[in-house]
């Protein structure tokens, strides 16, 4: 099994309901949520918007290869209901968006999926919830 971190947000609609309903499909299709922060409000980053941010970030353990994991994702997206993607750096109102930010100590560069995610450390909305998980993790080894 290989473990991974996943950061979810969403700006529309009903925005726990979204993450929630996320974390079930991930849970159906993706493997077992073992860990998962607890959910931040935040503004918007990279574009303006009327309407705050929901984020969270989980950690699974899964059985999926980064591209099965990648195509999975994103078809959990495209079933909730987001149309397109953000490219070009042009980001714009979702209902939701799940980003794979870490796998195992994978390093992956190709053009339409990088692990670790490349702008993760410059997002306050990804490392904090990331930050409570993983220092959750190294209290419960000591």
């Amino acid at each position: 099994m290989h473990k991974v971190y996943l950061g979810i947000g969403t700006n529309l609609g009903d925005k726990e309901g979204n993450i929630l309903r996320a974390y079930e499909l991930i849970r159906d299709r993706v493997g077992e949520i073992v860990k998962r922060s607890t959910l931040y409000n935040t503004e918007p980053w990279g574009f303006e918007s009327e309407n705050s941010f929901l984020n969270s970030v989980i950690c699974v353990e899964t059985a999926l290869f980064p591209r099965q994991l990648l195509q999975t994702t994103q078809q959990i997206e495209h079933e909730m209901g987001r149309t397109n993607k953000s490219t070009d750096g042009k980001y714009h109102d979702r209902i939701v968006d799940i980003d794979i930010l870490l796998y195992d100590d994978l390093k992956v560069n190709e053009p339409d999926l990088v692990i670790p995610h490349p702008l993760m450390k410059e997002r306050d909305f990804v490392m904090k919830p990331l930050l409570e998980i993983k220092n959750e993790e190294l209290r419960m080894k000591s």
